[in-house]
């Protein structure tokens, strides 16, 4: 049986950190500036910076247990943001759960 690891270190941390990045910065806008659509769509990815902005903040203070949960709340944001068709995953099942 596989021991549990239940521990956030910090390289785990940066780990989920680096991934919300890479994801931030491959997904892209499928709808044209202006649409109803893109600004759902600027909602979204606001949402999605602040929370990222929020683990680092907690992250630099110590708290990994919140950076976590917010670095993972702003993955979720990004995730939304391909399964509502606003964004373009480019097809990576990786950094994405796809339509």
């Amino acid at each position: 049986m596989s021991e549990i690891n239940n521990t956030i270190s910090k390289e785990k941390l940066l780990h989920y950190l680096n991934l919300t990045k890479e994801a931030r910065e491959k997904a892209t806008a499928i709808h044209e500036i202006g649409s109803d659509e893109s600004k759902m769509l600027s909602t979204l990815l606001r949402m999605a910076d602040d929370y990222t902005n929020d683990a680092h903040y907690f992250m630099e203070n110590g708290d990994y247990i919140r950076a976590f949960g917010a670095i993972n709340y702003a993955h979720a944001w990004i995730d939304a943001g391909i399964k509502l068709r606003l964004l373009d995953g480019h097809g990576d099942d990786h950094l994405f759960t796809l339509p």
